[in-house]
């Protein structure tokens, strides 16, 4: 498996709703199981209301298939409760990986 490609997504959730926005990214990751592609996908936290995603793809149509899929549409529901501001999504280019094997 190479990995090429990923998504950086960072977060921020209203003050008061940083335990909303943990658990739907926990939830994330049901979808994402259900997505071939996404060979890679964390959900973690910066600090106490800074949130992101990293997923990553071996190929162009790989993370497009995500970037359309249901993470985003999710996200765009509950976007205007949870968010403090536009999530920041940067398309990244994977440079090293470390095997997990």
């Amino acid at each position: 498996m190479t990995l090429k490609l990923g998504v950086l997504a960072l977060l921020q959730a209203k003050p008061g709703k940083e335990a909303e926005l943990a658990a739907f990214l926990e939830g994330g990751r049901a979808i994402v199981a259900e997505e071939p592609a996404t060979r890679v996908w964390y959900a973690f936290q910066v600090d106490g209301s800074t949130f992101g995603i990293f997923d990553a793809f071996e190929d162009e149509a790989g993370r497009q298939e995500h970037l359309n899929g249901r993470i985003p549409a999710a996200l765009g529901t509950v976007g205007a409760d949870l968010l403090a501001a536009a999530p920041d999504i940067r398309l990244v280019d994977v440079l090293a990986v470390k095997d997990p094997a």
